[in-house]
């Protein structure tokens, strides 16, 4: 009786990781593309730290992700049985973050674009080579607070996609599979983000090795590292217009059909472009009225504070 039950169990356990295998890669390939623009975000927001502190920053990154995950999955599971339709306002929320975070970027580059002489630039440099380690410290905890804030909002995207694929299974089942995607998408996204921020050291000790092939090897990484990241840089904002804006879409029934409509009427492989291109347009305008809300609020303060 004791052997049959435990036979039981066991077969029980098998088919449950089973439907979980198969859950977890469903979900895996719907939050293909988060993953790609957490990739591009994160690899962004380390970038600019000094070689011997960009894998101790990417650490630390990761850490705050997984802590982030360890309230987003409990999180989830607790909505989705009390509270499911406060799911999309929330994803709402953080896709207008996100699209926010992104006008903010943009204002900013263009605000100090071109305004810099030579001399101010050297002078600036100086300042940075003369910033002492106290400094340089808050920095790098600013670079990693900002990290974290964008992987929750992207972490709770990729959490929300997952718990609609499993939103019909049972809480053993969607708690395992969650668990199962936060991990694999943690460990694969700050994998390769550690990856690329070493990049330049790989191409360094590949130039020090004998032999011509690994010097050319070396300098070919060399060059193109620095291009990767400008790329990534560049990728890392419009990914906030793009994610953001396809949150904001989602939640807004009509203008999700509008856009589906027109990206059906292109056919063929440009359908999914264009229905990529209308969501980071409506992302940037989205920011846009944001920060506009933003600015308006900070110049009421501050004319009430004085």
């Amino acid at each position: 009786m004791a052997a049959g039950s435990l036979l039981t169990l066991l077969d029980d356990i098998a088919s449950i990781l089973d439907d979980v295998s198969i859950l977890t890669k469903k979900a895996a390939a719907k939050t293909a593309g988060v993953l790609g623009d957490d990739l591009a975000l994160n690899a962004q927001q380390v970038s600019g730290v000094v070689s011997k502190r960009e894998l101790p920053v990417v650490w630390a990154v990761a850490k705050g992700s997984f802590v982030n995950k360890l309230i987003l999955v409990p999180l989830a599971l607790l909505i989705s049985a009390f509270a499911p339709w406060a799911i999309t306002p929330l994803l709402m929320i953080g896709g207008l973050y996100l699209c926010f975070e992104g006008v903010e970027k943009l204002h900013h580059a263009l605000q100090h674009r071109g305004k810099k002489s030579e001399e101010e630039a050297g002078q600036n440099l100086s300042e940075l080579a003369a910033t002492t380690p106290d400094e340089k410290v808050e920095t790098e905890a600013d670079k990693i607070k900002g990290a974290i804030r964008t992987d929750f909002v992207l972490s709770a995207e990729i959490i929300a996609i997952t718990l609609g694929v499993v939103e019909n299974e049972n809480l053993v089942r969607q708690a395992l599979s969650l668990s199962s995607i936060a991990m694999i998408m943690t460990v694969g996204v700050y994998g390769l983000v550690a990856g690329i921020v070493k990049l330049d050291d790989a191409g360094l000790y590949l130039t020090q090795r004998e032999g011509a092939a690994p010097k050319a090897v070396g300098r070919g990484i060399l060059w193109t590292a620095p291009l990767l990241m400008k790329l990534l840089s560049i990728l890392g904002t419009a990914a906030m217009f793009l994610v953001g804006g396809g949150i904001v879409v989602h939640g807004i029934h009509w203008l999700y059909l509008q856009i589906e409509h027109i990206a059906a009427a292109t056919g063929g492989f440009l359908a999914p472009i264009v229905s990529s291109l209308l969501n980071g347009i409506c992302g940037l305008i989205a920011g846009i009225l944001v920060l506009l809300l933003v600015n308006g609020i900070r110049k009421l303060r501050g004319k009430s504070s004085h």
